[in-house]
């Protein structure tokens, strides 16, 4: 899809059943009039490409026109996708099995691709990992993941049939999580987000980190089901700032986890620079994909890759709480790919 198509969808899908709960969140953060807001909500749509979301998320209604212009946002960050990234490698990232057939070295657990194994591969998995994590072939936001817990004499044809239920195209051994991730939150895995940018000189650079924990009775860490996300100092390793619920556009901070109470701000993931050696390492494997999202769990012995996202969610880059200068990611991108120009 070209640029000029994009804005027509954005500006088009401006619909008022999800513009207006938008417009009251914003009158109610910031106690500007509805009428300049949503003013200034379609003239930031125009001119830097932002959707509802962007909006609310980015605090586009006090930034400066020089500040808004920073902001990597929903068309900012197609255009991006678009002059880094060759379609046509996705499917290396897209298809879950092939992901792990290609970034082996770097996922450290054992993996059942369903579409392409043998019965018996599917039974000696089954065998040795009767406890696993299913997910669809392809997918994001945690859509369609469960724990599997095989009974006891389970036979092939009874495995076969509840995968197909629930649409299930990878099942993988449950990594072990590194005990002060679990001590936060202990209901799923706590990944990082690791994005990393190679440079004209295919250099690679970790341009971002954040760091996600799920929450109760949840078995991901993703945003869409209620995950917090906690940026972390690239230079230092160190969370500076409280964490943010990403899902929908509600914008609520914690300074603690909501269950474990650990706090925020000051938390260090164990292992953070082996971790951003680690995904620096993976991005050369498809050199093409320039720019990439890496979901990076903690193990008790390091990191292990659990995937790789060619369309890197861009919202949590620029969170009000986590960008109290109010300049976004765009001059990061600039800084190392220079021939990008809006």
């Amino acid at each position: 899809m070209n640029k000029f198509a994009y804005y027509v969808r954005v500006l088009s899908g401006m619909r008022l059943k999800r513009f207006l709960p938008i417009l009251d969140k914003a009158h109610e953060i910031s106690g500007k009039s509805k009428a300049w807001l949503a003013a200034d909500m379609v003239r930031c749509a125009r001119k830097y490409g932002s959707g509802y979301h962007d909006y609310i998320q980015f605090g586009m209604y006090d930034l400066t026109d020089e500040q808004k212009a920073t902001m990597v946002t929903r068309v900012v960050n197609r255009e991006l996708m678009a002059h880094l990234n060759d379609e046509t490698k996705s499917i290396v990232l897209d298809d879950k099995g092939l992901f792990a057939e290609k970034y082996a070295k770097f996922i450290k657990r054992d993996v059942l691709d369903l579409t392409r194994a043998t019965p018996e591969e599917i039974d000696a998995f089954v065998a040795k990992h009767p406890r696993m994590f299913c997910k669809p072939t392809a997918g994001d936001s945690g859509k369609g993941c469960f724990i599997y817990e095989a009974p006891e004499g389970v036979t092939h044809e009874q495995f076969m049939e509840e995968m197909k239920a629930h649409d299930t195209g990878v099942c993988e051994e449950i990594l072990p999580q590194h005990p002060q991730q679990m001590a936060v939150n202990p209901y799923s895995l706590n990944c990082m987000r690791l994005v990393t940018l190679i440079d004209d000189k295919g250099v690679p650079h970790v341009i971002y980190a954040v760091q996600k924990f799920g929450v109760k009775d949840v078995p991901v860490d993703n945003y869409g089901p209620g995950g917090i996300g906690c940026r972390v100092d690239v230079d230092t390793g160190v969370v500076r700032w409280p964490g943010v619920l990403g899902e929908g556009f509600m914008r609520q901070v914690f300074t603690e986890h909501p269950v474990s109470h650990v706090k925020f701000e000051g938390y260090k993931p164990p292992f953070f620079k082996e971790a951003c050696d680690m995904v620096c390492e993976a991005a050369l494997v498809t050199p093409e994909l320039r720019y990439v999202g890496w979901d990076v769990g903690i193990t008790p012995d390091g990191p292990a890759i659990v995937e790789g996202n060619d369309f890197t969610d861009y919202l949590f880059y620029q969170h009000v709480p986590q960008t109290p200068d109010g300049i976004g990611m765009l001059p990061v991108f600039q800084k190392y790919v220079p021939d990008f120009k809006r």
